[in-house]
């Protein structure tokens, strides 16, 4: 098709605004389904982003408009996530488009995520298209929602298109304006072949499957390329898109997107953001990619039964295929084995690789506590990482310890403005600034990334009513009263409870995590003791009582003496259980320990 007659565009927006609906709304207005086959987040094909009414991946369809004007047009819609733990997925969609529909919920207006969206989109040079959604809802202040889009970012009242995803209102009108406002994709078709990598995924009878969007050139079946960032070359083999049905083609010209199989059966051998170009006639220079993210959460990942080990491997290395911001690294712990040290951009992220692991790969998996990434500089003055607790030596050889920061901005009604307020002062936040958008407040704060990460966004959405919103960027490192609190369980220390806090907090903490274990660890027939210890004292401890057993039930009458000589027997056993025995710390245990 003509250059001129392709518009590639995302929907992004923050999260619950209606995106998914909206291109569902799309895809039926364009003809590529009907009604019968028509349901809520068509494009989110995972069960678990069914469950969650979330999207976790990115989708690609490819959509035909015939328009008033006579002349057909051929639209690759992108459906992006909205919450903020996958704002990589955004990032990856918007290098692969022109333009981009920035939605808003017609009754809750502009919110922190809109905002960061709308930024993410100015830096990638996109053409922004502002969409009112959710104009069916009774009671709704429209002429509010109008006035925040402009006045917050600046957009004109004549590009400004109301619908209502849900009922179908204004949907032919959107499609024109989509024609009209978003530009045809640049680049030109007898330049040597230039594309993107912007996502991938892996097939058992395909190999990797890799989606492009070709900037110039062309590529074909039977096509000879070259990943330029990897240096390595393969021959194109198959070729297609998503309508949202599987359809097979034999070429992609300049502006188009799609994607492509050669076979590729190693995930380690193809990334996200790398350029493909001919072999024979490569382009002068590889596309700019993607930025490197820095995960912000780690953790351990261990298989339940250590004859999974090689399984895990696999699995997390085709799930990275279609996530790039999840890292791992492997490690080897004392309470566990052989596992990784995987780091995520949120807790969501990290529950969402967990029960994506679980479920598509049927693996049974033990999660560590989660930290975040600390450093600390020695009394020789070297500056070294930690994304694990057990990696900080003892206080005798650090000379500071630093803890990451992020720049956290709330919106908020003005009523609950002081509630935020204390919040984020609770949470060791530093006040930045604040400012009203229109009948709403902007609060920014510096707060420590371990306080935000946990429950930071359920707190807010309390303080708020539900009306209060985030967003946050990671902006450095800052120094910090901070220790290692370890958890011992007779005396042996368990690496999977390790953690570091700051020093006001480890009592508070360390308390609650006794008691909780306290619940969770079954009683045995021995005696447990639970202590956490911080800077080389214990600052809480808690002990569970061993089972009972009437070991003189079958002595009636008689002497005393044959019921002490059990008794003593019976003590005996005991002891000796406790130094060889094990305790079975539940997978439970792990999960509460997150929540503290």
């Amino acid at each position: 098709m003509e250059q001129s007659q392709i518009r590639n565009f995302s929907i992004i927006a923050h999260i619950d605004h209606g995106k998914s609906t909206l291109a569902d709304r799309l895809m039926l207005a364009c003809g590529a389904i009907d009604e019968r086959s028509f349901k809520n987040q068509l494009l989110d094909d995972m069960d678990l982003e069914r469950e969650r009414g979330i999207t976790i991946k990115a989708s690609a369809v490819r959509l035909t408009y015939k328009a008033k004007d006579g002349h057909e047009y051929l639209f690759n819609l992108i459906d992006t996530p909205g919450h903020v733990d996958f704002t990589y997925e955004v990032e990856k969609s918007l290098k692969a488009c022109e333009g981009a529909l920035l939605i808003i919920d017609a009754s809750q207006g502009v919110e922190s995520q809109t905002v960061a969206n709308y930024y993410l989109a100015i830096n990638n040079n996109l053409e922004i298209l502002p969409v009112i959604n959710k104009i069916d809802i009774a009671n709704i202040d429209l002429n509010e929602a109008v006035r925040q889009f402009k006045e917050v970012l600046g957009f004109r009242e004549d590009d400004i298109q109301k619908v209502s995803a849900k009922e179908g209102l204004f949907i032919n009108e959107l499609l024109e304006k989509i024609v009209a406002f978003i530009p045809a994709p640049y680049g030109e078709v007898n330049k040597p072949l230039k594309a993107l990598i912007f996502d991938m995924k892996y097939d058992v009878y395909k190999g990797i499957i890799i989606f492009i969007r070709v900037i110039d050139g062309k590529v074909g079946i039977g096509t000879r390329i070259r990943l330029m960032h990897m240096n390595r070359e393969y021959t194109v083999e198959g070729m297609g898109y998503f309508t949202p049905f599987d359809v097979k083609t034999k070429g992609f010209g300049a502006g188009e997107v799609g994607y492509i199989t050669c076979n590729v059966r190693d995930p380690k051998e193809v990334r996200v953001g790398d350029t493909i170009t001919e072999a024979l006639n490569p382009c002068d220079a590889p596309l700019e990619g993607y930025r490197i993210l820095k995960p912000l959460v780690f953790c351990g990942v261990y298989p339940v039964t250590a004859d999974q080990y090689m399984e895990l491997r696999e699995a997390i290395d085709k799930l990275r295929l279609s996530d790039p911001s999840f890292t791992y690294e492997p490690e080897t712990s004392q309470s566990f084995g052989h596992g990784f040290r995987c780091g995520f951009l949120g807790l969501l992220h990290m529950e969402v690789v967990q029960e994506r692991l679980e479920r598509e790969y049927n693996l049974s998996l033990v999660l560590t506590t989660p930290n975040v990434g600390y450093r600390y500089v020695t009394k020789g003055g070297v500056m070294t990482d930690i994304e694990n607790p057990s990696q900080l030596p003892g206080p005798s050889d650090v000379k500071s310890v630093e803890e990451p920061y992020l720049k956290v901005a709330v919106m908020t009604p003005v009523s609950s403005m002081d509630a935020v307020m204390e919040l984020s002062k609770r949470k060791r936040g530093i006040f930045i600034k604040s400012e009203y958008i229109s009948d709403r407040m902007r609060i920014i704060y510096d707060i420590p990334l371990a306080e935000v990460i946990v429950d930071f966004n359920d707190m807010v959405k309390s303080a708020t009513r539900g009306y209060g919103s985030i967003d946050y960027e990671f902006t450095g490192y800052k120094p910090a009263p901070i220790a290692k609190l370890d958890i011992l369980i007779n005396d042996e220390a368990c690496d999977a409870f390790a953690c570091l806090v700051h020093k006001d907090r480890a009592y508070e903490k360390g308390a609650a995590l006794c008691e909780k274990l306290k619940e969770l660890i079954p009683a045995q027939l021995f005696e447990i003791r639970i202590q956490a210890t911080c800077d080389g004292r214990i600052i809480a401890s808690s002990r569970i009582k061993s089972m009972g057993k009437n070991v003189t039930a079958k002595c009636y009458g008689g002497d005393i003496s044959r019921k002490r000589k059990l008794w003593e027997k019976q003590k005996e056993g005991k002891k000796k259980m406790k130094s060889i025995g094990r305790v079975e710390v539940p997978q439970a245990a792990f999960l509460a320990a997150l929540k503290i």
